[in-house]
């Protein structure tokens, strides 16, 4: 998996339309109109792509106190993808019409089972950018069969967490939300506004660039090693506000070459599902 780019280009995709390899996911999904991605996807979508529901393939929303997009349990996650016709051997390529916010998620989740995913640099903008063809089809994929069970990423937890909230341990907490949000300024979402004590607000749009392409990686290096402090990236843990754009961070450390750092899965909505877990407020130091 590490010798698979995380990025794919809209010009490769396009060529490898039909390779076996590949398995397609259109990702779009919008927080205010949950059903607004499926009714996109079924208007119009990249060849051969199925659609992933972020509320309802990419999260199980009936477990309580994990945040508002709880990770599903992982064996059910691995049924889904086995019935889109995703193998072993398969690489899963994610795509949104929202800089990678989403798409990231699928591509950290099929990390999480040990699968090849990557995410198409641009998403649905850059393939309208090459004058490229939409289907409204949906594919029909012989069931497959995932045999791996390693988990190929790792996730922290809330105790972690509070190691960094009261000053205990070495590890660095990075908040991808906006600064208004991560500063308590606005919280449209969640019941309590402000940030873990500690953590550190580095915005997942500042990953891209003005085409919704991510930086190159030099740049997004010298980002996340200024973050990390000159810490071991498995030393740095992401979070968001329920662990969807936390995965965009990510996803950049990993074009940065910086491999390794963790997810915190249920982020600002889990933090303050107890009331008594400190709250800090104010822009970055």
């Amino acid at each position: 998996m590490a010798s698979i780019s995380p990025l794919i280009g809209v010009d490769e995709l396009h060529q490898r339309l039909g390779d076996d390899e590949l398995r397609i996911f259109d990702c779009r999904f919008s927080l205010q109109d949950p059903s607004l991605g499926e009714r996109q996807y079924r208007e119009g979508h990249v060849p051969g792509a199925d659609y992933a529901d972020l509320d309802r393939h990419l999260a199980d929303l009936t477990i309580a106190h994990r945040g508002r997009h709880p990770l599903p349990d992982r064996e059910t996650f691995i049924r889904w993808l086995e019935s889109r016709g995703v193998g072993d051997n398969n690489t899963v390529v994610c795509y949104d019409d929202a800089g990678g916010a989403i798409a990231a998620r699928l591509w950290w989740m099929a990390g999480w089972v040990g699968l090849a995913a990557r995410v198409l640099d641009g998403g649905l903008s850059a393939w309208h950018g090459h004058g490229l063809p939409l289907r409204t089809d949906e594919p029909r994929h012989v069931a497959a069969r995932i045999t791996r069970r390693d988990p190929g990423r790792d996730e922290s937890d809330v105790g972690e967490v509070m190691n960094v909230a009261t000053g205990v341990g070495d590890a660095v907490l990075i908040d991808a939300r906006d600064a208004s949000r991560y500063a308590g300024e606005k919280e449209p979402l969640d019941p309590v506004a402000g940030h873990v004590p500690g953590a550190l607000n580095a915005p997942f749009a500042g990953n891209l660039d003005t085409d919704r392409c991510y930086l190159p990686p030099d740049r997004l290096r010298e980002r996340f090693e200024n973050l990390a402090g000159g810490r071991d990236p498995s030393k740095v843990i992401h979070m968001c506000g329920s662990g969807v754009t936390a995965c965009h961070n990510l996803l950049a450390m990993e074009v940065a070459g910086l491999s390794g750092s963790r997810l915190f899965p249920g982020s600002w909505s889990e933090w303050v599902d107890d009331r008594d877990r400190p709250v800090a407020t104010g822009k970055d130091r």
